[in-house]
């Protein structure tokens, strides 16, 4: 059986909340990325899992076969080796996805720092309050 369970209670690994800060939007980029990783190790262990078991399925089948046993048993068993075998493919593809968006999570994060990193050293930096958007544009 499967030992897979989720790791927290919360559904999202960063809130959507409306704060568009600097470190908040890094934070969360940093935070995503993780849970990404996390989530394409798990996926990878769950598609190796799913293979051996496919695996077992297919050595259980001839086992059945070579005892003579009821002939439907041999097609049962294969049937769940050949779905364990298209459910695993399809994992690996799941995996691939979660593995580019932890990628391009990972790049957007440092495209973001680089972008933005150095205005909010400055801003954070000054005694001076910053004015509001917009202010400069009466």
């Amino acid at each position: 059986m499967s030992d897979l369970t989720p790791r927290s209670t919360s559904t999202a690994p960063a809130s959507a909340d409306g704060d568009n800060r600097y470190k908040a939007v890094q934070a969360k980029l940093d935070k995503l990325g993780k849970a990404m990783d996390d989530a394409g190790l798990e996926l990878e262990s769950l598609q190796r899992s799913m293979q051996a078991t496919a695996n077992d399925s297919g050595d259980m089948a001839q086992d059945i076969a070579n005892a003579q046993l009821d002939p439907k048993f041999v097609a049962l068993t294969n049937a769940v080796e050949t779905a364990l075998v298209g459910a695993a493919r399809e994992v690996r593809i799941l995996c691939g996805t979660a593995q580019e968006t932890a990628d391009l999570t990972h790049e957007t994060r440092r495209t973001h720092a680089k972008l933005y990193g150095a205005l909010d050293d400055i801003r954070s930096n000054r005694r001076e309050r910053t004015p509001k958007p917009g202010f400069f544009n009466r």
